[in-house]
């Protein structure tokens, strides 16, 4: 019974990144143009997608649900960070904290599914393009979004539950900036290695196992690239992956950076940057990567503004 007593938190306090004033209301400024960028960027792309038939494809399909996965991320963590940098009392209510830490670790899932689901796409786009429409029919793309997220929520439902049946005791001051995982973890007054161990296992099957089916992919449309005679054909076929290589490059490469190292588990410093890089700086690239880098996207833009500049030009007149 005196066990049970110990377990009730009724809330966290986060330490997060600074305790000095104008370096708080410095990034405070900071992080809320970045999030509303974010946010109005990854709407934009979902609108332009919808809006334009030419962008009615797998490919961009899969765009829809990875700009939707970045804005929820990013509104999962950023606004209480926000609102943390200008409150004297950093605090996060119990069940908040679980919503918080289930919605960032399920979308953070769902989001390496479906960047190695939109490997799957570009390998069948670029090593069979004549049966690309046939292979990649409607019906295999919902059920591989649908697959991926289902697999990223399960996983978080799973993770959530275990992490907040494990007694706190007294401790309740979290050395993050949001409800992460580790961080909750680590105020457990109990042995939490079986935790560790499903945490490691959990990241195995949702980190490596889709980098691992990234890299195959790459591995084959670059060879196939490769055997293409003219510099012209093979300039576009890398054209294809170019942006979705960059998101790839930059997700993968981050949470390799962080965890595959030959010393110990990453530093405290190390798990805030990680956390700060997958909610603030990879949902505001995105949409960046998508229309710089992409002729469709931006040549549907250019249809988008034409229409809106003659609507603007007949009400003018």
């Amino acid at each position: 019974m005196e066990l049970d007593n110990q377990t009730w938190v009724p809330e966290f306090i986060l330490l997060g990144l600074s305790s000095d004033w104008d370096t708080q209301v410095s990034l405070f400024v900071l992080f809320l143009l970045m999030y509303l960028v974010t946010v109005l960027g990854n709407f934009l792309i979902v609108l332009l997608i919808r809006l334009d038939s030419r962008l009615h494809t797998p490919m961009y399909f899969f765009l829809t649900n990875l700009s939707l996965v970045d804005v929820s991320y990013a509104t999962s963590i950023v606004p209480q960070l926000l609102a943390h940098f200008l409150a004297a009392h950093k605090a996060i209510p119990f069940l908040s904290c679980a919503a918080q830490l289930f919605f960032s670790l399920g979308l953070g899932g769902i989001e390496f599914l479906l960047l190695a689901v939109m490997a799957y796409d570009r390998y069948v786009a670029v090593c069979d393009p004549l049966r690309y429409k046939v292979i990649m029919h409607g019906g295999l793309c919902t059920r591989l979004v649908i697959t991926s997220w289902v697999g990223g929520s399960i996983n978080s439902l799973v993770h959530t539950a275990i992490t907040f049946q494990l007694p706190m005791c007294t401790n309740k001051y979290i050395d993050h900036i949001s409800c992460e995982i580790l961080a909750v973890v680590r105020l457990a007054c109990v042995d939490t290695s079986s935790n560790e161990i499903a945490i490691m296992a959990s990241s195995i099957v949702l980190l490596m196992t889709p980098f691992f089916l990234v890299l195959l992919s790459y591995i084959q449309i670059i060879s196939t690239i490769l055997k293409i005679q003219s510099t012209e054909g093979r300039r576009k076929a890398f054209h294809t992956c170019s942006s979705h290589l960059t998101m790839v490059i930059l997700c993968y490469g981050m949470a390799i950076f962080t965890y595959i190292q030959p010393h110990s588990s990453p530093s405290v410093l190390q798990e805030k940057v990680m956390c700060l890089f997958y909610a603030v700086l990879t949902p505001f690239l995105n949409p960046m990567i998508y229309s710089l880098r992409n002729k469709e996207v931006k040549g549907a833009w250019k249809k988008l503004l034409g229409k809106f500049s003659g609507f603007l030009s007949k009400l003018a007149t």
